[in-house]
């Protein structure tokens, strides 16, 4: 890079830098830095010094960190003045990056604590796809970006929340408790900037527009979104809606002796083009779990518990996940032990292990039952006020996250490289990110 036509001048805020091409392509085409290439990555004509009216001294750190890949931020530096100038540059994904690490349940740290964000029991925390994420609690929902700055929050006016999910960074997909007399209720697309409502997705009975309760989300990478859902009619079962145009698509009915409509998690299944539904103990007396394939609406395989011994309550259903790698549903109780039921016999009953049961204890006043997660190959559990890490092909416990306080863990997700665990009590929220790997 010795020929001065690979160099390039800014005049940054009065400072002069000097830099090279291959330094300004790690920022990439999307960034400011790559509107200065033509297609070729060859440097554009450009004048002697480009002068650009931003802060110097955050200019230095982020030029630093496309050279070496390493953020070393001056403590002079307020780390939200960082983060407002990377945006500019269109670098806040090599920040983040240079932060923390692929995400490996086993390695993670407590980053940051959100506290007390509303009154009440938590309903549900969504990792949103750029590390930030949105909690529900009662009838609002309350949005942070990545660098836990909260938006407005959107508010349903006393609509209970039952699930929430991201669309993308930009729009969130909301579920409500239908409100009796108003015809409310049912599902909306909502800025997550401005908490605006974009539109919302109805149901069609008949040919006519019904009111309806929406429960569990999941989403599809062909741009559906699948609700469980509840109305006054036949609306039992579990509709189908394109995320792009907002319409209905679809609608799978719900059979006689079956439970599709409570649903408490749906889980859309890239390999088997399926979607599984599960209602579990203690929404209902039962636990149902299927899968559905919506193009000949049939549903392909089932589980319940329905006539099998329950002397102990203990092995009752609490939560649900398909593992499509093992042809497999593992299940969780409120003990922390883990099921399996093999997905290639129909209604199999569950291989029950209890390897994992090292919190046999008291049960607090207020227990939150455990909810499950598996992320690149790792299966999470939550349980009071822990979350365990299991690895491997009999699935090991391997690590344990623990807080000292805020309570039971209610719900927890992952995304953008991060875990985010809603805690009971005073809705405290905590990060968990992965630590960069050491410099050798």
């Amino acid at each position: 890079m010795g020929n001065s036509k690979d160099r390039i001048k800014f005049n940054v805020g009065g400072r002069i830098f000097e830099t090279t091409s291959t330094t300004l392509a790690n920022a990439g085409r999307d960034s400011f830095f790559g509107a200065l290439f033509d297609d070729e990555w060859n440097l554009s004509p450009s004048p002697e010094n480009l002068f650009i009216d931003r802060n110097p001294d955050c200019f230095a750190v982020l030029l630093d960190l496309l050279r070496t890949g390493d953020l070393n931020v001056p403590t002079n530096i307020p780390e939200r003045l960082l983060h407002r100038e990377a945006s500019f540059y269109g670098l806040l994904n090599h920040v983040r990056t240079a932060k923390w690490g692929p995400f490996d349940g086993n390695r993670l740290r407590l980053s940051d604590s959100v506290k007390g964000i509303a009154p009440g029991d938590g309903t549900a925390i969504r990792a949103g796809p750029d590390g930030g994420c949105c909690v529900a609690h009662g009838s609002v929902v309350h949005v942070f970006d990545w660098m836990l700055d909260e938006h407005y929050p959107i508010n349903l006016d006393y609509q209970r929340v039952n699930d929430v999910g991201w669309i993308d960074s930009d729009n969130i997909v909301l579920s409500a408790c239908e409100k009796l007399g108003r015809g409310d209720g049912g599902m909306g697309l909502f800025s997550s900037s401005s908490g605006d409502l974009r539109y919302k997705f109805q149901v069609s009975h008949e040919n006519q527009v019904k009111s309806y309760t929406a429960g569990a989300l999941s989403f599809s990478p062909d741009y559906k979104i699948f609700s469980s859902c509840k109305g006054r009619s036949n609306e039992y079962g579990i509709g189908v809606w394109d995320q792009i145009t907002g319409k209905q698509t679809d609608f799978f009915y719900e059979s006689p002796g079956w439970s599709l409509g409570d649903a408490d998690k749906l889980q859309w299944l890239n390999g088997k083009n399926c979607l599984l539904v599960a209602t579990l103990f203690p929404r209902k007396d039962n636990c149902y779990i299927s899968l559905l394939d919506f193009r000949d609406k049939n549903m392909v395989w089932s589980w319940s518990d329905i006539g099998s011994p329950m002397a102990i309550d203990e092995k009752r259903v609490r939560d649900a996940i398909a593992m499509e790698d093992s042809n497999s549903i593992c299940v969780v109780n409120e003990f922390e032990d883990l099921g399996f039921i093999d997905l290639r016999m129909y209604g199999g009953s569950v291989r029950w292990s209890s390897r994992s049961r090292l919190m046999k204890s008291k049960m607090p006043d207020e227990p939150c039952y455990p909810k499950l997660a598996l992320h690149e190959g790792q299966l999470f559990s939550s349980m009071n006020d822990s979350i365990s890490v299991f690895c491997g092909p009999d699935w090991v416990l391997t690590s344990r996250l623990r807080r000292s306080y805020g309570g039971s863990i209610c719900d927890f997700s992952i995304g953008g490289d991060r875990l985010f665990a809603l805690h009971s009590e005073e809705n405290v929220f905590d990060v968990w990110e992965t630590p960069p790997p050491p410099i050798i």
